[in-house]
């Protein structure tokens, strides 16, 4: 110690000593700032000048004083405070600030503050004390206490977990850290709580009242509901819909759905939610996912009501009438609920000879006909009683140029009459040719009469509507209200809504067709019985012909279906039967004209065709002769183009059936096929009927067969129909067969006294396969109706 004190006191005598001497050199002030900034512009001196102009200073300083300044507060400092600490630019301490950010690692940067890690760690320290009192804490609750940044938060502090602050991050909510201790607590308390609940409970209701942290809830409500320790399920996701439904009650709830779905065929969806199960139509989807159901507005339905709803459909019009489905359903659905229902049963049937009225009344068209036919007499009456009072009111300029041309046309045959008598008198031979020649004239006659009928009609009705000034003036026939008067009495059934919407959907018909019956009513007047008579004939006969050709058509498609043999088989059996009947037809009716017509047409025989073909005039001949040549070929194509070049020359107009008018027609054929087959019990007449609608439910084509191409039908089955109902078609055709057989070789057994040895056995025999077939029959009809409706399931 004494030597450090003698140092001292040299060092005291050294500095005044210094202070008492007097300077040989001495620089001014302005000298030095003059050097100083000479230095500074040659950069050989790296200084910073102060705010105040008084001090120079440098970077190492300033960095020396930022770090000493961090000391001083506790490892975190406001740069703009350190400008009025250091006393220099604000710039020059930011770029001391990032400098010593970049070089010290333990130093940071944030929101315009420097913080070093003792600092951090100091704060860790804090937010372990909260952690560990509380239970949790939140990174906004942080960000809030020390006014950081979140994200910067939770990094700094990812890094002190379980070196510091003794928890853990939630993994779904990364903004949270919990304890172990807190975590096991909210365990605890939350298998309490949902162990006790015996009825659907909202889980946000749980989180109001009894404060959990929602993320934290959910998680460890799946986590005990997946390893089994809560009987549970929780429906609607994290959201606020979720609602934790115990298995107790799930179970009594999905028994009671069961029984009542088992027993009414139907769930209403406010039933569901009176249940407690938030979201009915997917609780169905997902319980129901493998069963038919059929949603509505308001509720859903099975397979039983829509199959009830459907037969009474198919039967109302089947017989003609109208169905309201509302009587059929139960009370709690809605008109929308059967609107929608009744239309996909329309739409499975594609049946278009139904109407719907009123959202649920399905009508048939025949019906409506009949409807519309109630009021023909009455338009009768009027029209003939007007045409009394008023004839020169109600006959329009139209009328008497029809009526003009009609009574030409009269005269025309009379000349014609005439000259055939006086070609017949003359003996030259030409009364086939004349009788021929004036047919031909009248139909073609007929036919254009009518297109520019039509045509003049199109013609009034467009120029009425542009010019504005009308030729003829519409007739009226009834009011809406007599009408409905009407059809009340007619059908004293029907609700007053379908007598209101029938009546207003007939009474624009019922008026265009009353304009027509006055008018009749006055060509009648003017023109022969038998003009009419005849023009109502030729179309009767064209729609004849058409009806046949197009089942023609459709036959066709179905034999193609077949290999070569069969179809040879199948055409010659349609040629002999339908395409026969539509040549007959046409011969029967040119046969009027000579005299030769018979009342029923299939007796017409070969032989009777050709006396016809020779009467008739050769343009007509020709083709005739190639159709009636047609029949006796292989090819229905033949047959349809020498049928095709008939009808034009003899002026037969056939029209080709469109998409939707073939679909109606083989659909009626099924029906009078099914309904044969539900009548008949002889067992080859059954095979017979089954196997043709089946073709048609497999193929869509339909089939005329004779009785001998069935083995071939019941083979070409095999891969369009399931196993077991091959099977089963194949042993009832053995069946058949045999009782065949059984009963042709005991008609045929000559010997008496053989008959009556064999007689006891022969008899066993036929009762055993008679009885078989007694008991297969109902299976084989079935095959038919289950298909059947599975067909109109998959259309």
């Amino acid at each position: 110690m004494s030597a450090d004190w003698e140092e001292i006191r040299r060092l005291a005598a050294d500095f005044q000593r210094a202070q008492l001497s007097d300077t040989v050199q001495r620089l001014s002030e302005r000298n030095c700032i003059e050097i100083v900034a000479k230095l500074i512009a040659e950069k050989q001196l790296d200084v910073v000048h102060t705010l105040d102009g008084k001090e120079y200073i440098t970077p190492s300083q300033i960095t020396k004083e930022i770090k000493d300044e961090l000391l001083i507060r506790g490892g975190r400092v406001n740069i703009v405070e350190l400008q009025q600490v250091i006393n220099v630019d604000l710039t020059h301490i930011e770029s001391r600030a990032n400098d010593l950010v970049k070089s010290d690692k333990g130093i940071q940067l944030v929101l315009g503050q420097l913080v070093d890690g003792n600092y951090l760690d100091q704060i860790a320290e804090e937010v372990n004390d909260k952690l560990q009192a509380a239970g949790q804490v939140t990174i906004s609750e942080l960000c809030k206490t020390y006014d950081l940044p979140g994200d910067f938060l939770k990094e700094f502090l990812n890094l002190r977990l379980g070196r510091i602050i003794q928890g853990k991050i939630d993994e779904s909510n990364r903004g949270v850290f919990y304890t172990e201790a807190f975590v096991a607590q909210h365990r605890a308390r939350i298998r309490g709580l949902f162990t006790a609940i015996t009825r659907p409970t909202p889980v946000s209701n749980m989180i109001s009242t009894y404060g959990f942290q929602e993320h934290l809830l959910y998680s460890l409500l799946e986590e005990l509901v997946n390893c089994g320790r809560l009987k549970g399920t929780v429906v609607g996701g994290r959201q606020d819909k979720a609602v934790f439904i115990p298995d107790i009650y799930a179970r009594t709830q999905s028994n009671w759905i069961d029984a009542f779905f088992k027993q009414n065929s139907y769930l209403e969806f406010d039933s569901l939610s009176r249940l407690g199960i938030p979201d009915p139509v997917g609780y169905i989807r997902k319980r129901y996912k493998s069963t038919y159901m059929l949603y509505l507005k308001s509720a859903c339905i099975g397979q039983g009501i829509v199959d009830h709803v459907e037969a009474s459909v198919e039967e109302a019009i089947s017989s003609g009438s109208w169905l309201d489905i509302m009587p059929l359903l139960p009370s709690c659905f809605s008109i929308e609920d059967a609107g929608i229902l009744l239309q996909e049963v329309i739409r499975t049937l594609n049946n278009s000879s139904a109407r719907v009225f009123g959202d649920t009344i399905v009508v048939s068209e025949k019906f409506i006909s009949e409807c519309a036919n109630v009021f023909n007499n009455l338009m009768h009456h009027k029209a003939e009683k007007e045409m009394k009072s008023s004839p020169v009111f109600l006959v329009t300029e139209e009328d008497l140029k029809q009526a003009a041309i009609l009574e030409n046309e009269g005269l025309n045959k009379k000349d014609k009459r005439e000259e055939r008598r006086k070609k017949a008198t003359e003996g030259s031979g030409s009364t086939r040719g004349g009788g021929g020649s004036g047919s031909n004239a009248r139909e073609i006659k007929i036919k254009k009469s009518k297109k520019k009928s039509r045509k003049d009609e199109d013609d009034d009705e467009s120029q009425t509507s542009c010019s504005g000034k009308p030729k003829q003036r519409e007739i009226a026939f009834m009011s809406l209200e007599e009408i409905q008067d009407v059809l009340q009495k007619h059908a004293p059934d029907c609700p007053e809504e379908l007598v209101l919407e029938l009546s207003e959907n007939l009474i624009r018909p019922l008026t265009k067709s009353y304009q027509e019956v006055v008018r009749s009513v006055f060509l009648s007047s003017t023109s022969s019985t038998s003009g009419a008579s005849r023009k109502q004939t030729m179309r009767d006969f064209q729609e004849e012909v058409t009806n046949l050709y197009n089942n023609t058509r459709l036959f066709e498609k179905g034999i193609k279906f077949f290999s070569d043999e069969t179809q040879n088989n199948l055409a010659k059996h349609l040629l002999k039967t339908i395409c026969t009947d539509v040549t007959n037809i046409i011969f029967n009716f040119l046969a009027a004209d000579f005299m030769m017509a018979v009342e029923d047409y299939t007796t017409i025989t070969s032989e009777v065709r050709k006396k016809m073909l020779s009467k008739l005039q050769e343009e007509v001949k020709g083709p005739l002769t190639k159709l009636h040549g047609s029949l006796s070929g292989k090819s229905i194509e033949e047959f349809s183009t020498c049928l095709d070049a008939a009808a034009d020359a003899c002026g037969i107009l056939v029209k080709k059936g469109d998409k939707k008018k073939e679909r109606q027609i083989m659909f009626q054929h099924r029906q009078a096929l099914i309904e044969q087959l539900k009548v008949t019990e002889d067992p080859a007449l059954v095979l017979h009927l089954t196997s043709i609608v089946m073709f048609q439910l497999t193929t869509h084509c339909m089939l005329h067969a004779p009785g001998r191409c069935v083995p071939q039908i019941i083979t070409f089955l095999c891969t369009k129909i399931p196993e077991d109902q091959h099977k089963l078609l194949v042993n009832y055709q053995t069946l058949v067969v045999k009782q065949l057989v059984g009963n042709t070789k005991q008609k045929d057994e000559e010997d008496v006294d053989t008959m009556e040895d064999k007689q006891d056995g022969t008899e066993k025999g036929t009762d055993n396969i008679r009885k078989e077939l007694l008991d297969l029959t109902p299976a084989i009809k079935d095959i038919v109706l289950r298909s059947r409706k599975t067909s109109i399931n998959d259309e």
